[in-house]
């Protein structure tokens, strides 16, 4: 049996990534991860959609990816999220640890939508579409990644 495929949000393992041209780079993750039998696959579906880094920050208004000056880039979303999913098709993959509050990989909150940072119950794009697919998504902050 080869090792078990996680897929890992790209901004947690140090890759600058993020909407500002920053990362997330989680130590406790990583330590974790270097301590496990796993083969990490490293997913950002927003730059993979086709977005520069940095970018005009983006949160989901009414399931629509929006940026904050208002124009729509759900296209964008959509194309990553598509992206990422032809990417594991047919592959085993055990589960995923995302990056939280994110409208691509939160899971199991996002921001409302109004660029204020109130955080709402939810999941973003990628999140939704692997639980959709039968992949468990892990929320990075609350550790959940040691069910693994």
């Amino acid at each position: 049996m080869g090792k078990k495929k996680v897929l890992v949000s790209a901004c947690l393992l140090g890759k600058n990534c993020k909407y500002n041209g920053g990362n997330n780079y989680d130590e406790a993750l990583m330590e974790y991860l270097s301590a496990q039998d796993i083969e990490i696959i490293e997913v950002c579906p927003e730059v993979e959609g086709g977005l520069p880094v940095p970018r005009v920050p983006v949160e989901l208004v009414d399931g629509v990816a929006v940026n904050q000056n208002g124009e729509n880039v759900d296209a964008y979303f959509r194309a990553g999220v598509e992206k990422v999913l032809a990417k594991v098709r047919g592959e085993e993959i055990a589960a995923a640890v995302l990056q939280p509050r994110s409208p691509s990989c939160g899971v199991k909150q996002v921001y409302d939508g109004s660029f204020t940072g109130k955080l709402v119950p939810g999941e973003g794009m990628l999140a939704a579409a692997l639980r959709g697919a039968g992949i468990p998504v892990y929320d990075a902050a609350l550790r959940e990644y040691n069910k693994l």
